[in-house]
Parts: structure tokens; sequence; C-alpha cells
């Protein structure tokens, strides 16, 4: 992969540079609210898995609804997506400072409305981080999410000790009103942001249709199974630290909310130089063997805080895996952005977000479980023996792929058709055929570009697909498969991008007929003895030099 010219570029573009501004600040006050909400828990709650559980409210809501998100995302403004979710988020914070001001804060109450602001999150997210795509060019993607990632913890270097200091000196209703504050900056960018308007002339999907072809490209796409798998496992096994750590200020080292927001920052400063040192790990080291060391680091990590004697040990463990962290998640996130086309990245963002968030909702009700059962210190020990299971499942056929940039920008070769029945976008079934001519020695290389272009077919929706030979003249084979509409076959041909265009220009390339392969498009009709002709469409049987 080459490598961007400096780790500054994407800051060339204007709406990237205020937009990231920004969201410093929003960050800033979500991790002074994190601190606040998890500090608040340790005084109202005794149980320490109802303290491991403000992780989860915040957590679960991106797992349980990041997929609808990320289909607004690919069907809607991005630009209002965020807006709609910031202002929500707004009005949450609002409400939980009220409460958490007026004295009448309970446990369940707290993780509602965490879990709504997470709900907001889960919005937000797949919009802004498909958006970032669409602000810088694609060369500078690679350090524009490392960007992010560096941005947010340096806001998590000093916030959380800020936090601390906050809640420790006004009370945590203090803290999620600076949090509602945060807001405001980030929409008011949003606001002023004037993104270029959709060229599409297509319909929109409609939602569970969106849905069901971004679930449908993940199935189809196994590099991104792989990310999706090891982002889980990351999630499920490293979220311990972040979700004992208020037990660990307190248990453990005998401090209050202080000593927590300090811990905290120090893994928002390892966070900060893992953001800085990715850039230089991708360009010296396979991307499977950085994902083991970070799974490695986190694991000495956890492990280093379930022993540690003091502070200032704790502080050193916690920068190791902060670093880890950001190195690992900025990995996975640059990974599927790299791997997907524009056109379903949101969808594909947020499956990744599910997985990662899910993992993280789901280890942090157990490591809350295995605290209140063992206490903190040994979960956490036991928490480094699963990141080290985490790290050997890359030796197996989960491995991941190198970190690759392929050109999945519009082919924009395939022109509509014009056809002699009068169809609607919604005529169908349409059923495409198509013929070509191998000579035997190709025979075993064309079988294996098709077993590729089949698996490309039904990623962008197409269905029943078939390969078949003519028994009477073996060198010609028959290629098929249908999409339900016609509209739906017109959407799935503006999908093709130039990396599946090279599959096709391969296939082609073995044909060995005096002409191109033939294209036949056929719509099917219904037979039957109460099927009038006016209510048949016919058959489209059109031959194309393809």
């Amino acid at each position: 992969m080459t490598a961007s010219p400096s780790p500054l570029s994407p800051f060339r573009s204007p709406t990237f540079r205020s937009v990231w501004l920004a969201s410093l600040a929003s960050n800033f006050g979500s991790l002074i609210q994190t601190v606040g909400a998890a500090w608040m828990m340790t005084i109202i709650a005794a149980s320490a898995d109802m303290v491991a559980l403000v992780q989860t409210s915040t957590a679960l809501p991106v797992m349980l609804f990041s997929l609808v998100s990320g289909a607004l995302a690919d069907n809607f403004n991005r630009r209002r997506v965020m807006l709609v979710a910031q202002c929500f988020m707004l009005a949450v914070s609002v409400l939980l400072a009220l409460v958490a001001y007026a004295g009448t804060m309970t446990p369940w109450l707290l993780l509602a409305l965490t879990f709504l602001i997470g709900c907001g999150s889960a919005l937000h997210n797949p919009a802004w981080q498909a958006s970032v795509g669409d602000m810088v060019p694609r060369a500078d993607l690679p350090a524009a999410v490392a960007l992010n990632s560096m941005g947010f913890n340096l806001t998590r270097s000093v916030g959380p000790a800020i936090g601390g200091a906050i809640v420790a000196a006004f009370g945590a209703a203090a803290a999620f009103a600076i949090n509602a504050a945060s807001y405001l900056a980030l929409i008011a960018v949003l606001w002023r942001w004037k993104p270029p308007a959709n060229a599409s002339t297509l319909p929109r999907e409609t939602l569970g249709l969106a849905v069901l072809t971004g679930l449908r490209y993940i199935a189809m796409s196994p590099n991104l199974e792989k990310v999706l798998a090891r982002s889980f496992a990351f999630g499920v096994t490293t979220i311990a630290v972040v979700a004992l750590l208020p037990l660990v200020a307190r248990d453990s080292l005998g401090g209050g909310a202080l000593l927590y927001g300090i811990l905290f920052g120090a893994f928002g400063i390892g966070a900060v130089g893992g953001a800085l040192a990715s850039g230089f790990l991708r360009a010296r080291l396979p991307t499977e063997q950085i994902v083991r060391l970070s799974f490695a680091g986190f694991a000495s990590c956890a492990l280093a805080l379930s022993l540690a004697p003091s502070a200032w040990l704790a502080c050193a463990a916690l920068l190791v895996g902060g670093a880890c962290w950001v190195i690992a998640l900025s990995l996975f996130n640059i990974t599927v952005q790299l791997s997907t086309p524009r056109w379903v990245v949101g969808r594909a963002l947020s499956l990744y977000q599910t997985a990662t968030f899910g993992g993280m909702a789901l280890g942090s009700w157990l490591w809350g479980l295995a605290a209140e059962a063992f206490g903190a210190d040994a979960a956490l020990g036991l928490a480094a023996a699963t990141m080290m299971a985490g790290a050997a499942l890359g030796l197996g056929r989960l491995a991941l792929p190198a970190l690759t940039s392929l050109n999945l920008d519009p082919l924009n070769r395939w022109k509509e058709p014009q056809v002699e029945l009068d169809i609607t976008p919604r005529s169908g079934p349409v059923k495409i055929m198509i013929e070509y001519v191998i000579e035997e020695k190709d025979t075993a290389t064309f079988l294996a570009m098709m077993a590729e272009r089949r698996r490309i077919r039904k990623r962008d929706g197409a269905r029943r697909w078939s390969l078949t030979r003519d028994m009477e003249h073996p060198e010609r084979w028959m290629e098929s498969y249908h999409l339900p509409t016609w509209l739906e076959y017109v959407r799935y041909n503006q999908r093709m991008t130039h990396a599946d265009a090279i599959v096709g220009d391969q296939i082609r390339r073995l044909h060995a007929g005096a002409e191109p392969p033939r294209v036949h498009r056929m719509i099917e009709r219904p037979t039957g003895r109460r099927a009038s002709d006016s209510q048949l469409k016919g058959m489209i049987d059109l031959h194309q030099q393809g």
C-alpha cells in the first residue's frame, strides 16, 4: 500500500479540518460525561456488575442499531443524519444533567439515559465515518482515520483527568452539563457544511432492503468477515480494562474520582502515541502481525493492572494499553474503508461497529460478573489470558489479509439498454444469460475465475446464479443469474467498480469465440389459465455484443 504523503495531509480539506476540530470539543465533553456516569454509579450502586454496565449501556446501542444507521447513512444525506444524532444527544444530555442536579438519579435511570446517548452515537458514527471518504481523497483516507483516532485520544489524554477533577469538585451533574454544551460546536459546523448532492438518479432502497443488502455484501466478502470476527474478539476481551478501571482506582489503589480520571488520562495519552505510530507500523509490518502485537500488548496491560502496587505502575501499563487500543481499532477501520465501495461503506462500517461494540457490551457485562464473583484483579488476570487467545486466532483461517488499496470507484461503463417491450422499474424478475466459448486448455482457469465472478455477482445483488456447459458442444458455457426487478438490475450494474471489472476482463480474454460473449436479457412471464395477454409483459430476448 502506498503511504500517504503526510500524516497531516487530510487537514488540507477545510471541511475535514473544521469537523475534526469541532469533534475535539464533542469528544472532550463525552469523556467528561463518561467519567461522571461511571463514578456516579460507584456511589449510587453497591455491586461491581452495575459499575461495568455503564460501559455496556453505551456500547449496546451501537451493537443493536448500527446496521440500520449504516443503511440510513448510505441512502440519506449524511450531514442531516449527523445533525439529527447530535441534536438528540444534546437533548438527552440536558435531561441527564437536570436529573442528576435534582438528586433523583437511580442506577437504572442512569443506565437508561446513557443508553439513549449511546443510541445517538450509533446513529452518528456510521454517517460520520462514511463521510470522511467524501471529505478527503482516497489516498489520504488512512491518515484521516488515524487523525480521527488521535483527535479522540488527545481529548482522552486530558478529558478524564479534568472530568475526575470536575466530578470531585462539583459533582456529576456539572460533568453532564459540560457534555451537553460540547455538542454545540459540531452542530454549528455541520449546519454550515454543504456536501455535494448525491448524483444517483435511482430511487432510494427501502430500509429493509438496504439492511439486507449490507448483510449480503459482508457475507460475500471473506476479508471483511475476518475483520468483524477479530474486532469482536478484540472488543470482548480488551474492554475489561476500561470497564473495571473505576474499581481498580477505588479498591486496588484506594483512590477517588480524580485518580480514576488520571488513570483514564494515561490510557488516552497512550492512545495518542498509538495513533502517531500507526502509520509507521503499517508501512513496516504485516497487518496480522500488528493485530497480534496489539492483543499481546493489551494482555500485558491487563496483567500489570491486576498486580499493580501503585498508581504509577498502573499509569505505565495503561499507556501501553491505550496505544494498542487505537492501533488495532484504527487498523480494522482502515481495512473496512479500503475494502468497500462508497455505495455500501456506511453499512460495512456499521457492521464493523456492531461487531466491535457488541463485543464491548458483552465483555463489559461478563467482566463485571467476573469482578463481582472473584474481584477486579482476578478478572483482569483472566481477561489477559483471553486476549492472548484472541491473538492466537490469527494463526488460523481468521488471519487478516494484507492492507491494500483497491480502486473501488464506480466503473460507469454500463449503459442502460434500449428494449422493445414496455417495461417499468418494477417489471421482473429479470434473467441474464451470457454465452462463452472456452477452449479446453483454459477450462480450469475459466472455472476459477467464474467462482470469483459468482461471489461478486451474489455480493452485489444477483440471485440464482448458475454456470452450465453444453453437452453437445463442450466449448460452450452459459452463465445465468436473476434480479427481482428491472430497477434492481439497473442498480446492480451501477454498483460495478474498477476492481470488480478486472475479473470480467480476465474472463473475456479467455473467450475464444469470433464475437464477444453474447448477453441475453429476459423477463420471466407467468403462465396459466388466468393470465391474460394484457397482464403479461412478454419476454425480452435481447442479444447484445457484451
